[in-house]
C-alpha cells in the first residue's frame, strides 16, 4: 500500500514534444509515450542501442614510455609538461545512444483531445503504467520487469469499435538518411507480426524490433506503404474492441533475430492477458518503488495539479514531493542492464548531447546516489554490472597509459568499451586516474548496508590499490604524488597538475578501503602504510580547501564541477565532527565556487556537499537554482541547462538523493538526523531509508523536532548525532528503537521495548 502522498503526475495535453512524453522502462527497454490514443506514438529504446562512430575500433593511448621524462619535469615545476603526455589525436566521442523506432498507432474516425474532447495523460510510478484517456479511447503502456517487452494496449471505452493502422517508424529526428531498414507486416491468426531490420551506415552492425500485434474483435491486414508516401508497411484493424501489443528490440545482424523473438511474444501472448502480464510485471515493480516515500505534508489543492502547473510553483511542497517520487521512479526504470546514461534510458532524437554516454567523473554517480540509502539495490547492481564488464578495459587503460597494473577507469563509455580514448588538450581526462574508486564507492556503500562484502567489489578493490601502488611517484619532499593529476573537469592555468584534491582523496581510500576488505596480510600493511603518506590536503590563503596540494597552483572557483570536495561527499574523509578545521575550510570552497554555465548537476553536487557540511541554508539556495531555474520537464524528466535545454536526467535522478542526505545521513558508525533540512520543509516524513550501520530508518520532523524510528538487521553500535549534540546508540538487531529529538538538550532516547512488543509491525511506527 503506498503511504507517500504522491505517486503519479498527469497533464491535460497530449505532448508535442517528445522531451515531455512520459516515461516508463524496466533497466533494458524504455519507452517514451507521447499521449495521443488518437495517433499514439511510443518511442522504444534500448541500453545496448549505439551508433557505431569509430569508438568502437579506438584504444587507449600509448603514453607509459613518456611518463617517466613528463613526471621529472612536472615534479621540476614545469606543469606545462603535461599538455605532452598524448598522442595528438584528434577528439574521438564514445559511441552515440539513439532510439529505435516509434510504434505508431493512428486511430480514424471521430473527434480527438485537439478538437475538444475531455482528455488525460498519466503516469503511475508505482505500477509503471502510463495511460492516455479521451472519450471513448484508452491508451495504456508499460515495460515489464518479468518479461523484457513493452507492452501496449489500445481500448474502444464506450463500445465502439475501433479502426486504427499500426506500424513501426524509424523516421525519428536525427535518424542517418543512409540507414538501412527492411520492414515487414506478416498476418497472424488475428493479428499480424511487425518487423524493423536497420544496418548502420558504413557498418556490419545492426538492430532489429519486433511487434507482435493481437486483435480483440474486427479484421486485420496488413497494409503497403502505397497509401501513403514513404509511410512504413504495418497493420489495418477494423471494428476490434481493443487491440494489444507487444514489443521487443536487440542488437543484431539477422532475419534470426527478428524470428525468435517474435516466437517468444506470440508465446507471452498465448499465455498471458494484459492483465496477467501486469502482474507478472508489478511483483518486482511495485516492491521497489514502494520501499521509501516522502511526505512533506503539502497542500492536497496542489498535489492534485498536473504536473508542468506544479512546476509553475518552485517553492511548493508538493512540487518536491512529486520531484522526489518521480526521481525514484526514473531511476529504478533507467537501471537495469546499464545504470542510467546521461539521458536516462530515453531519448527521442538520434543527435543525443555528448553521446548520451555515461559520463563517470561525475554524473553517473550523482544520478544513482540515492540508489542506497532509498532502497533500489537494482541500480546498484545495475553499476556493479558495468564495472564487472570492464574490468579488462580498465587494465588495458592502467597499462597501456601509465605501464602500471591493476585498473583506471574511463571519464566517459556508451556501456560498450571501458577503454580510454575521449580525451583532448581542452579535457585532459586520460590524465584522470580516480575513476575506479569513485565508481566503486557506491557498492562499498550498498555492502556496508547490508552487511556483506562482495568478492567482486572486493577484487576490484585491491586492483585498484595495485594501480595507486604502480602509479604513485615520490615527490622532492619524499612523499608519495599523484603525477600527472587532473581534477575533472577544472583546469589551474595549464592542462595538467600534480596532487589534485579527488587524486589524493581517491587514492587514500582505495588503499584503506581495498585494505579493510583484504585484512590481516602483507597486502593490506602495505596499502595502508602507503595511504598514510599521501600528501594532507592544503588550505590555501582564501581559507579554503585547494583544489591542488602545491601551494603554487592557484584555484579555479567559477566551475560547475566539485571535484575538490570528493572528501566531504561522497567520502567521508571530511566531517564537522571529525575533522572540524578542514569541514570549515571545504565549507569556504563551497561558498567561493561559482555556478559557472548552471549545469544542473552542479547545483545538486553543491547540494550534497553543503547537506554533508550541515548548510541548510546552502542546500535550499542550491534547490532553489533547479526548480526556480526551469530544469524540469512535463515529463519530469529534467534538462541540464536553465531553459529546459538539452534532455538530461543529472536533476531528476540527483534530486531524491539531496533530499535523502538533508533529512538523514549514515556511517558505518553514525547516525546523522536533520542535518540540513531544507527552509522549504518545514515538517514531514520520510520513510523507509537504509542506513550503512544496517537499519532502516523513519523519520517525522516538525520545525526542529523530530520522532525515527530505527530498525536494526545487526546489532551495532553508532553514533547519533543531532543538533542538540550526540550520544551513543546500542542497536540490536530485529529490536526497534524510537528516538525523539528535541530543539535543545539531548536526545531523549526511549528505552528497548519489552520481549515481546511487535516492534517489526512497521504500521504502528508512522512518524
Amino acid at each position: 500500500m503506498n503511504t507517500g502522498p504522491v505517486h503519479g503526475t498527469w497533464e491535460r495535453e497530449p505532448a508535442a514534444r517528445w522531451e515531455d512524453a512520459f516515461l516508463a522502462g524496466n533497466g533494458r527497454h524504455g519507452a517514451l509515450v507521447l499521449g495521443d490514443p488518437c495517433a499514439e506514438r511510443v518511442i522504444v529504446t534500448h541500453h545496448a542501442l549505439v551508433r557505431p562512430n569509430g569508438g568502437e575500433h579506438a584504444r587507449p593511448p600509448r603514453l607509459a614510455p613518456l611518463l617517466p621524462s613528463i613526471r621529472d619535469r612536472m615534479l621540476a615545476g614545469d606543469l606545462g609538461a603535461a599538455a605532452d603526455f598524448t598522442d595528438g589525436r584528434p577528439l574521438q566521442w564514445v559511441q552515440p545512444f539513439h532510439p529505435a523506432f516509434a510504434v505508431r498507432v493512428d486511430v480514424s474516425g471521430g473527434p480527438g483531445p485537439a478538437e475538444g474532447r475531455p482528455f488525460r495523460r498519466s503516469v503511475d510510478f508505482a505500477t509503471g503504467v502510463v495511460r492516455a484517456e479521451t472519450a471513448g479511447r484508452c491508451a495504456e503502456v508499460f515495460v515489464s520487469r518479468a518479461d523484457d517487452v513493452i507492452v501496449h494496449r489500445v481500448t474502444a471505452t464506450d463500445g465502439t469499435e475501433l479502426d486504427l493502422g499500426v506500424a513501426l517508424d524509424h523516421r525519428l529526428p536525427g535518424a542517418p538518411a543512409e540507414l538501412d531498414v527492411t520492414q515487414r507486416a506478416l498476418p497472424t491468426d488475428g493479428g499480424a507480426v511487425l518487423t524493423l531490420h536497420a544496418r548502420y551506415p558504413h557498418s556490419d552492425r545492426a538492430y532489429a524490433g519486433t511487434t507482435v500485434v493481437a486483435v480483440h474483435g474486427g479484421s486485420a491486414e496488413p497494409a503497403g506503404a502505397g497509401g501513403t508516401p514513404g509511410a512504413p508497411p504495418g497493420l489495418r484493424v477494423r471494428g476490434a474492441a481493443r487491440v494489444l501489443l507487444l514489443t521487443r528490440v536487440r542488437r543484431g545482424t539477422g532475419p534470426q533475430d527478428t524470428a525468435a523473438d517474435a516466437n517468444a511474444l506470440r508465446a507471452l501472448l498465448a499465455a498471458h492477458s494484459w492483465d496477467g502480464l501486469l502482474d507478472r510485471h508489478l511483483a518486482p515493480h511495485r516492491s521497489a518503488y514502494e520501499r521509501v516515500s516522502l511526505d512533506l505534508r503539502a497542500d492536497p489543492r496542489e498535489r492534485a495539479l498536473p504536473g508542468s502547473e506544479l512546476l509553475l510553483k518552485p517553492r511548493s511542497p508538493a512540487l518536491l514531493e512529486r520531484l522526489f517520487a518521480a526521481g525514484r521512479y526514473h531511476l529504478l526504470s533507467s537501471g537495469g542492464l546499464l545504470p542510467p546514461r546521461l539521458t536516462g534510458l530515453w531519448t527521442g532524437d538520434w543527435d543525443t548531447a555528448w553521446s548520451g554516454a555515461f559520463t563517470a567523473n561525475a554524473n553517473l554517480n550523482l544520478q544513482t546516489a540515492s540508489a542506497v540509502a532509498t532502497g533500489l539495490p537494482e541500480v546498484t547492481a545495475a553499476q556493479a554490472r558495468l564495472v564487472a564488464g570492464q574490468l579488462d578495459d580498465w587494465r588495458t587503460n592502467a597499462r597501456t597509459i601509465f605501464g602500471a597494473r591493476g585498473v583506471v577507469a574511463p571519464s566517459h563509455t556508451d556501456g560498450e568499451s571501458g577503454l580510454t580514448y575521449h580525451f583532448s588538450p581542452s579535457h585532459p581526462l586520460h590524465l584522470w586516474t580516480a575513476g575506479a574508486d569513485w565508481l566503486l564507492k557506491p557498492l562499498v556503500d550498498h555492502d556496508e548496508t547490508r552487511g556483506e562484502r562482495d568478492p567482486r567489489t572486493a577484487a576490484a578493490l585491491a586492483e585498484t590499490a595495485l594501480f595507486y601502488e604502480d602509479f604513485l611517484t615520490t615527490a622532492p619532499d619524499g612523499r608519495p604524488a599523484v603525477v600527472p593529476s587532473y581534477s575533472p573537469e577544472n583546469l589551474p592555468a595549464t592542462t595538467g597538475a600534480v596532487d589534485a584534491a579527488m587524486d589524493l582523496s581517491a587514492a587514500r581510500h582505495a588503499l584503506r578501503t581495498a585494505a579493510a576488505y583484504h585484512p590481516g596480510g602483507a597486502d593490506a600493511e602495505r596499502w595502508l602504510a602507503l595511504a598514510d603518506r599521501l600528501p594532507p590536503h592544503r588550505v590555501n590563503p582564501d581559507g579554503a580547501l585547494a583544489e591542488w596540494a602545491p601551494a603554487d597552483i592557484d584555484d579555479v572557483y567559477d566551475h560547475r564541477h566539485l571535484s575538490h570536495l570528493y572528501g566531504v561527499w561522497p567520502l567521508d574523509e571530511i566531517t564537522p565532527y571529525d575533522t572540524p578545521d578542514l569541514a570549515r575550510a571545504a565549507h569556504r570552497a563551497l561558498l567561493l565556487r561559482g555556478a559557472e554555465d548552471g549545469s544542473a548537476h552542479g547545483h545538486l553536487h553543491r547540494a550534497l556537499i553543503a547537506a554533508r557540511l550541515r548548510d541548510a541554508g546552502l542546500v535550499g539556495r542550491a534547490l532553489g537554482r533547479v526548480l526556480d531555474g526551469d530544469y524540469f520537464h512535463a515529463s519530469l524528466m529534467s534538462a541540464h541547462y536553465p531553459g529546459r535545454d538539452v534532455y538530461n536526467a543529472d536533476a531528476a535522478h540527483a534530486l531524491p538523493a539531496v533530499l535523502v542526505e538533508a533529512l538523514v545521513q549514515s556511517t558505518p558508525t553514525r547516525l546523522v538526523l536533520l542535518p540540513a533540512p531544507p527552509p522549504d520543509c518545514p515538517e514531514g516524513g520520510l520513510r523507509g531509508i537504509r542506513t550503512r550501520f544496517g537499519a532502516t530508518v523513519d523519520l517525522g520532523w516538525n520545525r526542529g523536532r523530530a520522532r525515527a524510528v530505527v530498525r536494526p538487521t545487526r546489532d551495532c553500535r553508532v553514533e547519533l548525532r543531532t543538533s542538540s549534540g550526540a550520544r551513543t546508540l546500542d542497536l540490536t538487531a530485529g529490536e526497534a528503537r524510537v528516538l525523539l529529538v528535541e530543539d535543545a538538550g539531548h536526545p531523549h532516547i526511549p528505552p528497548p521495548p519489552m520481549e515481546g512488543t511487535p516492534w517489526h509491525d512497521t504500521r504502528s511506527q508512522e512518524p
